[in-house]
């Protein structure tokens, strides 16, 4: 997640970032250059921030950007990390108003792991929501079958 410090910092929206508006694009970029900056002073500096006063049976890892990330979770946190990814076909995320702009959706925060790790779950969100609440309730039972 980004960092509400540097937000604030910068006069930044929080709300907005999240929301589906061109509002994040508009920073998107200073958003990554600024995660590097901090990924590369710290590998951990996000992961930490995300797990602060938290002690969970098992950690799900999903929406993880680097192979750093993933890494440090399993690092810390063993066996009860299950990784999770959600995938959605270039022509669904066209249609949920998805643009592809070189720089961005290019970089290692999009893709940054798209090769080279073996993910404990796959979830295809194409729309079709009976096959989602499937593989979720799968994905769940797991979890329950492992606390």
């Amino acid at each position: 997640p980004a960092d509400p410090l540097s937000l604030q910092e910068h006069g930044l929206d929080f709300q907005r970032l999240l929301d589906a508006s061109g509002y994040k694009e508009t920073y998107r970029q200073d958003m990554i250059r600024w995660g590097e900056e901090k990924r590369g002073a710290d590998p951990g500096f996000f992961c930490r921030r995300a797990v602060e006063g938290a002690a969970q049976p098992v950690w799900v890892v999903s929406d993880t950007r680097r192979l750093s990330d993933v890494e440090w979770f399993q690092d810390v946190y063993g066996d009860a990390v299950q990784t999770v990814r959600v995938v959605a076909t270039e022509e669904t995320r066209k249609r949920r108003n998805w643009v592809f702009v070189t720089g961005v959706d290019d970089a290692e925060s999009e893709c940054g792991l798209d090769q080279g790790v073996s993910f404990d779950w796959v979830i295809t969100n194409d729309g079709d929501e009976q096959s989602l609440d499937e593989q979720l309730e799968t994905l769940l039972q797991s979890l329950r079958d492992r606390l």
